[in-house]
């Protein structure tokens, strides 16, 4: 029984070490990162030309014209329409034809005496100024702040990122530190 788990054992080591003895250079990765900071050398604005939309409000004076009928009715030429209508339907008809006639001759006459009135009373005439308003979008162009180009210089190489925001006088850096391939 020793002697199986010792095969078992040996057998195990050498696979693992071999797999690594052999194993291919462009399998080899590392993730060894660390921060560190660069000396800012120039941070240039960049801009970008955007439309905006201005709303405005316009507003101007109109005339409008408006007719005011007379207020007062007078009730006068329908009374008098309403007598010389009975009168005149008083003289046709006879009995109680008689008596229809000169309801129906009243009313004729009343309704003729109160368009009469109607069409014939004063009308006035007014303008008033009105203001009436609009609101619309006035366009323009302007610049807008699009970030910034900055070059910054780190172990002696200058190197160039862009960044939303304007950078200090130093700004942080990822380093990452892998052997070089003839020693691996």
């Amino acid at each position: 029984m020793k002697n199986i788990i010792s095969t078992i054992s040996l057998t195990t080591l050498l696979t693992f070490s071999s797999s690594t003895l052999f194993a291919d250079d462009d399998d080899y990765q590392t993730n060894d990162y660390y921060q560190d900071m660069a000396r800012v050398i120039h941070a240039e604005p960049q801009y970008r030309t955007v439309r905006v939309s201005t709303p405005q409000r316009e507003c101007w004076q109109e005339r409008q014209q408006q007719t005011n009928y007379n207020q007062h009715h007078s009730y006068t030429s329908t009374i008098a329409g309403g007598i010389v209508g009975g009168v005149v339907g008083n003289q046709f008809g006879g009995g109680d034809g008689k008596k229809i006639m000169t309801v129906a001759g009243a009313l004729l006459g009343g309704s003729v005496g109160r368009d009469y009135n109607y069409n014939n009373s004063p009308k006035h005439t007014n303008y008033n100024t009105v203001e009436q308003c609009r609101t619309i979008d006035r366009y323009h162009q302007e610049q807008q702040n699009d970030g910034y180009l900055v070059s910054y210089r780190y172990n002696g190489k200058t190197y160039t990122t862009h960044m939303d925001h304007r950078p200090g006088k130093r700004i942080p850096v990822e380093v990452s530190v892998r052997p070089v391939n003839n020693y691996y």
